[in-house]
């Protein structure tokens, strides 16, 4: 019985040695287990190899059966511990830590986010089209109202020109990807979120499965194509989408979601204007502070529809005039020629 017990701490030694895997290791073992079961049952009474690892099969048996007990015991144990923790892992997800309940204390307190609110906002999941002008506010304040997962998609990267207005970015990030400059701003402001960066343009190829992961889309795009790209896909896969844009001293923010009954925003602009009569804020110019107005506004539309605190901009646009101070709100209806929404609609119908 000593040789085998030798020759096990051999093999063990040798596969530690060769850094061979434990489950390896326990297997070549239990072979040699075996081989001497064998033995015993195979070889008559009184061979020498039989008398050389303990004359009887029964103490080996005993030993076998004492090793699977163990294992199995070991096994369920493990069953058991997974499928608690799988149990748990939604609870882990929504509940708050001490430092979050301190951190989100100014909204817990607020009657109309409150902490199922605040929970709310944890487990929702937010796309940000563009991390520029617009996506500083609204990448920022997410992070800070404490989304559970934010995604950010941007091709760009930072240029000195941008930090006039894109407060995310520094000026130490010139260079960098936009996505990863903003979600190093977000983790320094916020640990606790999730920050996907998707640092490609937005196209028709990926538009539809990348949506699909979120609850709600905010649109910060400054080009035509994209929006309208937004716009059918948001409708297609029955998501809301928060849009904002800007010119000069003025921005506007709206909420689409046809189906919630409110038009899209192909409704509302229903082609891209001809060249030069929307300048890009490159040709036109714009306010420093305008975008984080606007941006802030679309923030805020995220955090009602999710919280379902007040009343959000559903089939309404807001309008704010930096220049004189104004703002207005005006109704918007769905268009019945729509190809976008009204397409949709049929379907469904």
């Amino acid at each position: 019985m000593l040789l085998v017990l030798i020759m096990a701490a051999v093999l063990w030694g040798v596969g530690a040695m060769l850094k061979t895997p434990k489950r390896l290791r326990w297997g070549v073992i239990g072979m040699l287990w075996l081989g001497v079961v064998l033995l015993h049952l195979i070889l008559p009474d009184g061979h020498p190899l039989r008398m050389a690892t303990g004359e009887s099969a029964a103490l080996w048996l005993l030993i076998g059966g004492f090793a699977a007990i163990v294992l199995a015991y070991r096994w369920g144990l493990r069953r058991l511990r997974t499928r608690v923790e799988t149990r748990q892992e939604p609870e882990k997800k929504s509940s708050f830590s001490e430092a979050e309940l301190e951190r989100y204390a100014r909204h817990i307190v607020l009657r109309e986010i409150g902490g199922p609110g605040q929970k709310a906002l944890k487990e929702a999941k937010v796309l940000v089209i563009g991390a520029g002008g617009l996506g500083s506010p609204v990448l920022m304040y997410l992070a800070a109202a404490g989304v559970g997962t934010i995604g950010v998609i941007d091709d760009d990267v930072v240029d000195n020109s941008n930090l006039q207005r894109q407060v995310i970015h520094r000026d130490a990030d010139i260079g960098l990807p936009k996505v990863q400059s903003a979600m190093q701003a977000m983790k320094a402001q916020n640990p606790n979120v999730e920050v996907r960066p998707y640092q490609r343009r937005l196209m028709p190829e990926v538009a539809e499965e990348l949506f699909a992961d979120y609850d709600v889309i905010l649109d910060g795009t400054d080009n035509f194509d994209s929006r309208y790209l937004a716009n059918a896909t948001c409708v297609a896969l029955g998501k809301p989408l928060i849009s904002g844009a800007l010119s000069q001293w003025e921005g506007q923010v709206s909420v689409f979601a046809p189906y919630l009954g409110t038009p899209c925003y192909q409704c509302i602009f229903p082609e891209a204007p001809a060249p030069g009569l929307a300048p890009s804020c490159a040709e036109a110019g714009v306010v420093g502070p305008l975008p984080g107005v606007v941006g802030s506004m679309m923030a805020v539309e995220a955090v009602k529809l999710i919280s379902g605190a007040g009343q959000s901009l559903l089939g309404d646009m807001l309008i704010y005039d930096a220049l004189w101070g104004e703002t207005r709100k005006i109704v918007i209806h769905p268009r019945d020629d729509c190809p976008i929404c009204q397409k949709t609609k049929e379907k469904g119908a």
